[in-house]
This record gives C-alpha cells, sequence and structure tokens, in this order.
C-alpha cells in the first residue's frame, strides 16, 4: 500500500491548474450536491406536512421513487439515457449538460440526497412539541413566520443526528460515480489497480481517505450537535 501511493500519490492527492485529483473531486461532487439537496429540500419538506394534498401528494411521489430506486440505475438514466432523447440532443444547453459525466453525476446525487433529506426534515417538523407551534400562534404569527422563525430552526436542529448519516451515506455513494467516467477517488484507483495489479494496495488507499473524509465529516456534526442540541440535553442536578 505504501509504495502504491508514494508512487501514484498525485492523481490521489494533488491536484493542479489542468487535473483535480481524485479526493477533490470526490469532496467536490459531495459538497455540491449535497448544497443543492439540502437547499431543495427545505422547501420541500414544508409541503410534505402539508395538509393541503396538491402540494403533499408530489412531493411524496418524488421521494418514493427516488428512494426506492437504487442510486446507480438512477445515473445511468440520467447520464446515458436522457442523451439518447433527440429532444436532449436538440437543445444546445441540454445536450451540453447531459454530456457532461460530472454534471449528470451531481444532479443524480442532489436528486437522490433531497429525497431522503426531505423525509427526514419533514419528521423533524412533525416531531416539534405542540407547544411551541402554540406559543408561536398565540404571539400573532403567521404560518411563513412561524416556520422562518420557529419551525424550521428547531427542525434543522432536531435533524442534525439523522441528517449527518445522510451526509456520509452521499459520500459512499459518490464511489458510483466512476460509472460516469467522472475521475474521483475509485476512478483513480481502478486506474492504479489496472496499471499494478496491485488491488489490495490500490484499493486499500481509497479506503483509507474515504475513511479519514468521514471521520472529519463526523467530528464536524458531532460538534455541531453538541453546540445546537445543548437544551435538549438532560438538566444536570
Amino acid at each position: 500500500m505504501i509504495p502504491i501511493l508514494a508512487e501514484y500519490w498525485r492523481p490521489f492527492l494533488y491536484s493542479d491548474g489542468m487535473h483535480a485529483s481524485g479526493l477533490v473531486v470526490t469532496l467536490w461532487l459531495l459538497a455540491v450536491s449535497i448544497a443543492i439537496g439540502f437547499c431543495a429540500s427545505v422547501p420541500l419538506a414544508c409541503a410534505r406536512v402539508s395538509k393541503r394534498r396538491w402540494l403533499s401528494t408530489p412531493v411524496r411521489l418524488y421521494t418514493y421513487v427516488f428512494r426506492g430506486t437504487p442510486l446507480y440505475v438512477q445515473l445511468l438514466l440520467l447520464y446515458t439515457g436522457m442523451y439518447s432523447l433527440e429532444f436532449i440532443r436538440s437543445q444546445s444547453l441540454l445536450e451540453a449538460f447531459f454530456r457532461s459525466g460530472f454534471n449528470c453525476a451531481v444532479l443524480a446525487f442532489a436528486l437522490n440526497t433531497c429525497a431522503y433529506t426531505t423525509e427526514i426534515f419533514a419528521g423533524a417538523i412533525r416531531s416539534i412539541p405542540h407547544g411551541e407551534v402554540e406559543a408561536a400562534r398565540a404571539y400573532g404569527m403567521g404560518t411563513f413566520t412561524m416556520y422562518r422563525r420557529i419551525v424550521l430552526p428547531s427542525a434543522l436542529r432536531r435533524a442534525l443526528p439523522l441528517y449527518s448519516n445522510e451526509v456520509i451515506l452521499m459520500l459512499h455513494a459518490t464511489t458510483v460515480a466512476f460509472t460516469a467516467t467522472v475521475p474521483d477517488i475509485l476512478k483513480v484507483a481502478r486506474d492504479v489497480n489496472s496499471a499494478t495489479y496491485e488491488s489490495f494496495g490500490s484499493f486499500g488507499v481509497a479506503a483509507l481517505l474515504y475513511l479519514a473524509v468521514s471521520f472529519a465529516l463526523v467530528a464536524a456534526f458531532r460538534r455541531a450537535e453538541r453546540r445546537w442540541l445543548a437544551y435538549l440535553r438532560p438538566a444536570a442536578h
């Protein structure tokens, strides 16, 4: 493993002006997809818990579809399936977008994590104590103000433990990006394995990199939980 890293550390770790390392590509895939999924899931979660069926039903259908099908299949549909459609090829912007494996991977990951995150946040909204909502209404807050100042801040804090698991799982899910020829950590490991036939060393380095990133994410979320969920701890006597 050490000889592999000593000889091929550049594609794993080093980025220059022309090429990004496998680690950078993986982190960029994760960050962009998580950011898009998070921003989209907040309003979708509000719609998911709405009593208006014309709002909640489409969101429920979306989350069922993307949670009920493998991410690998979703990526293949976007990367190879969409580009095979005449409508996509006839539109220059769409053709350019779906021709890029990186764009297809980001879109697939964002749609997938958005579906899971929407259900996580919707569950957190439902778990808010009824007293907090009643207190907000007693102050004369409207629905929008109540969600902005009371419901969403409380729900996002309570969802942190589950959301941290989703981020870690999304990191592991980025390993399917090589299907779209995205040069992430696993793609680099496969290339190194093809060049050296040292499977244990090549994939062992990849495993260590994923492990290091996972530990860093876990530590960051644990620190956030200690800060933002301190009010939920039992009071010391």
